[in-house]
Order: structure tokens, then C-alpha cells, then sequence
């Protein structure tokens, strides 16, 4: 868990500071793109590989691995001379976290029985809420302060004794746990992941900036060619040798596909949300970062307080029921907040942001924990960490995906040439107008959780005894004595 904050907190905190880096550092508006689309690139790229080295190297392994190697690029992220530096630095830790995230939920699924796996995605859902909204606060604090006139660099820095902690309490306290078959790194699948997702994600990361040219259009159908021809390419390594990158038959379980296509979704919403909303404070409203990070902390708390009630009282008792809730609770507080900006206009306080962001946050609650439980609940655990990556990279995918979108729903009814008059109504009218989008794209994630189960896909009272039985006889010693320990 301190792993995953870690990392919640890293995709976050950057984007506070970037008016910091650009002055200190003399970056360029390029520059300046590619320290966070850097990390998002190769987070996403790797994410997938990284669950698959779990499996076959021993998930303990690759946890330790990834955190020492995310420590170490956050070092050089700190103390980087120049930005193209920095710019390295970032993709290297974008890397070491696709090592270390899938693991997080790998670990869990493999280490805790089925009727305690529930409270642990209660925590996880908390710590993401937590993370999610901590970012900007503690990323404004730390440039606003800064510490021994480093200025923006304690941003990175601060994951420095987090990451050693991690380390040495991992070291200690996690068991290790791999797949019960021997498997192979898929090689080819890794490169067809790779370049699928770079010829999808890169011109939807520098679209905006370069003018939308056509090669990026062009590099995005041809994204859905190779993922074309990784499936069809993984289906026959399935059949070869057992040893896929992405178990294409776990799409086969109706709650883990239904789960992947609603995290895919709620992505595309999170990922406009989170932009047009601090566009919309700093720019549009004038506030300071420290400001926009303190308005966030209703929110959290929301988020944190209402993931924790889904999966220990609400989901057990009423199913599915919870997260469609979830969705349109969402849905309301977009709205709400819609309205709000219209009747207050640039005059809108922080308080007034309270309940919108409070009936968000409790929805968004009642669906990041439980929904990760509901993807994860049937799959096999020789797959955890295949599945693991999958729900990952889908998660970053939908993120990039809303991210691109924001340059339509929200720049996209922005003038070119605004005076300084201008700017707060025409960021303002931006916002609503982008809200708008979000609340429909929630509706959708509600009608897609009507393929997920009506319930749980276990007993809760029937601990571990309906965990997948081993596929052979030669299995069964070392899944038992997994399950055991």
C-alpha cells in the first residue's frame, strides 16, 4: 500500500509544480510535456510486462526491484542538472513503477484468502482516494515552502525515505509468490504491447501541441492494426506453449471483461475531470496551487471514507447495486457542480465547492475498491498478475484516452486569442461545458456495469475453498501450501 501511494502521488504532485520546473529549470513548453507524459508512456507500456515478470520471477522479486529502481530514479529526477535530464529520469521511473504497481494486487490476490481479499481492497480503494487528491495538495506545499531553497526538486525527493521504507518492510513482511507453472517472457508479445500503445498514446499525448497533424491519426488506426495482431498472435502462443503475455482466455470471464471495459471508461471520466478542474481553479478562477490542492481535500476524504463502507458492508449486501449507485452519485455531483459554476460564476468559493466534490468523491468511492475486487474475483491465480497488468494498463489507457479528449470538450470551445478579461468566463464555460461530457460518460459506465455479477462472485463466509483449483496434479502441492501460508 505505501508502494501504491507512492506512485498515486508521484502521477500527481508533478503537474503543481510544472510553472516551478519551467522557471528554474529554463525548460521548454516540449520539455515540460514530456516530464509527464515521459512517466505516462512507459508506466503504460511496461505495465503489462511487469505483471508477467511477477508471475515468472516471483511477484516478491519484482515488488522489491520496482521500489528500489522508483527510489533511485526519483533521485535523479531531484537532483537532475538540466531538463532533458529530468526528462530521462522520468521515463526511468515511469519503467520502475510498471514493475512495481502490478505487483501490489498480484501480492494481495495471491496472499490473502477470498474472504479477507475484501478488506484489503477496502484499504487499497482508500489509499487511491487518499493519493489521488493528496498529489496536488503536497506537491503545492512543498514548492510554496521551498525547503533549503530547492524549490521544486523536495517534490521528487520526498519519495526518497517513503521508498526505503517500502524496501526494508518488504523485504521483511511480504511472502513470495509466483506462478505454479512455469512460464516464458513473451518476447514478441512484449513488443507488440509496447508499440500499440506508443503509436495510441503519443499522439494523444502531443496532439494538441503539434496541431493535430494527420501522421497522428494515422499512428492511432494503426494502433488497433497491431493490437489486431497481438491477439491473434497471443491465441496461438496459448496454444503453443502455455506461456502468453496477456491470457487472452481470461477475457472468457464475463466479470473480468466487463470489469476491464468499465475501468477503461471510468479512465476516459477521471482523466477529464482531473485536468478541466485545475485549468479551471488556477486559470480560470486565479487561485494558487496551494489554494486548488486545499479545495481537493472534501473529496479525498469522500472517496476514502465511502471505499472503505463499499467493500466491507455495502457490496456484500447489495451486489452490483453499489457501484451503479456509485456511478450515478457521481453522475449528480458533476452536475451539481455544473450548476454551481453557472449561478456563482468567478466569484465561487471553495466552501460553495464542497458538496459537489463530496457527493463525487463518496461516488467514486463506492466504485474503485469493489470494482477491482469484482475484475479480480474469478480469475485464476497463476494469471494474477497478467490480470493485474491488464487492469492496470486500461486504467492508464482510459486516462490518456480523456486526456486527448479534453483538447476537444474543453480547448476545443476556448478562443484562440483571449485577453486577459476574457480568460475566466471563457474557462469557466469551458469547464461546465467539459462536466457535461463527464456526467454523460458516467451514465455509459452505469449501463456497462449491468454485464458485471449481481453479486459477489464468492461467499464471503466460505474462505479459500473456492479458489481455482490447480489446472494439474503436479500444481496442486504448491498452490496448497500457497494458500496455506
Amino acid at each position: 500500500m505505501t508502494a501504491a501511494f507512492m506512485d498515486l502521488v508521484d502521477v500527481t504532485i508533478v503537474n503543481i509544480a510544472i510553472p516551478s520546473i519551467q522557471r528554474d529549470a529554463g525548460a521548454s513548453f516540449s520539455q515540460i510535456q514530456w516530464i509527464t507524459a515521459g512517466y505516462a508512456l512507459a508506466f503504460a507500456a511496461g505495465l503489462i510486462t511487469g505483471g508477467r515478470l511477477g508471475d515468472i520471477h516471483g511477484r516478491k522479486r519484482l515488488f522489491l526491484v520496482g521500489v528500489a529502481g522508483f527510489t533511485l530514479a526519483s533521485a535523479l529526477c531531484g537532483f537532475a542538472a538540466n531538463p532533458e535530464t529530468l526528462v530521462a529520469a522520468r521515463i526511468l521511473q515511469g519503467a520502475m513503477a510498471a514493475m512495481m504497481v502490478p505487483q501490489v494486487l498480484s501480492i494481495v490476490h495471491a496472499t490473502f484468502p477470498a474472504h479477507e481479499r475484501g478488506k484489503v481492497f477496502g484499504l487499497f480503494g482508500a489509499i487511491v482516494g487518499l493519493g489521488a487528491v493528496s498529489g496536488p495538495l503536497l506537491g503545492a506545499l512543498l514548492t510554496e515552502w521551498n525547503l533549503f531553497g530547492l524549490a521544486w526538486r523536495p517534490i521528487f525527493l520526498i519519495n526518497l525515505p517513503v521508498g526505503i521504507v517500502a524496501l526494508l518492510l518488504g523485504r521483511r513482511y511480504i511472502s513470495e509468490s509466483k506462478a505454479p507453472r512455469a512460464l516464458k517472457l513473451d518476447l514478441v508479445g512484449v513488443a507488440l504491447v509496447t508499440l500499440g500503445l506508443l503509436m495510441l498514446l503519443y499522439p494523444l499525448t502531443r496532439g494538441r501541441e503539434l496541431g493535430w497533424p494527420l501522421w497522428g491519426y494515422v499512428s492511432m488506426a494503426g494502433a488497433l492494426v497491431v493490437f489486431g495482431v497481438l491477439v491473434a498472435y497471443e491465441r496461438r502462443k496459448a496454444a503453443a506453449d502455455g506461456s502468453p503475455l496477456i491470457e487472452t482466455s481470461l477475457f472468457r470471464v464475463k466479470s473480468f471483461a466487463a470489469g476491464i471495459a468499465v475501468q477503461t471508461v471510468f479512465g476516459i471520466a477521471l482523466g477529464v475531470f482531473f485536468l478541466v478542474w485545475t485549468l479551471y481553479m488556477q486559470i480560470g478562477l486565479g487561485w494558487t496551487p496551494l489554494h486548488a490542492g486545499l479545495t481537493g481535500v472534501p473529496f479525498s476524504l469522500a472517496v476514502s471514507v465511502a471505499a472503505g463502507l463499499s467493500v466491507q458492508k455495502l457490496v456484500p449486501r447489495f451486489g452490483r447495486g453499489v457501484l451503479q449507485a456509485g456511478a450515478l452519485l457521481m453522475a449528480l455531483g458533476v452536475l451539481i457542480y455544473v450548476w454551481e459554476s453557472h449561478r456563482y460564476g468567478l466569484a465561487v468559493a471553495s466552501w460553495q465547492m464542497a458538496l459537489p466534490l463530496v457527493v463525487m468523491g463518496a461516488g467514486m468511492g463506492l466504485i474503485v475498491a469493489p470494482l477491482t475486487d469484482a475484475v479480480l474475483s474469478e480469475v485464476p491465480r497463476e494469471h494474477a498478475g497478467s490480470a493485474s497488468g491488464l487492469i492496470n494498463t486500461v486504467q492508464q489507457m482510459g486516462n490518456a484516452l480523456g486526456l486527448g479528449l479534453v483538447s476537444v470538450v474543453f480547448f476545443g470551445v476556448i478562443g484562440d486569442r483571449l485577453t486577459p478579461a476574457q480568460v475566466g468566463p471563457a474557462f469557466a464555460h469551458a469547464f461546465r461545458h467539459a462536466l457535461l461530457w463527464v456526467a454523460a460518460v458516467l451514465v455509459v459506465i452505469f449501463l456497462l456495469m449491468f454485464a458485471l455479477p449481481r453479486r459477489p462472485a464468492r461467499d464471503p463466509e466460505a474462505g479459500a475453498a473456492d479458489e481455482p483449483l490447480p489446472e494439474t496434479a503436479e500444481e496442486a502441492p504448491e498452490q496448497e501450501g500457497e494458500l496455506v501460508h
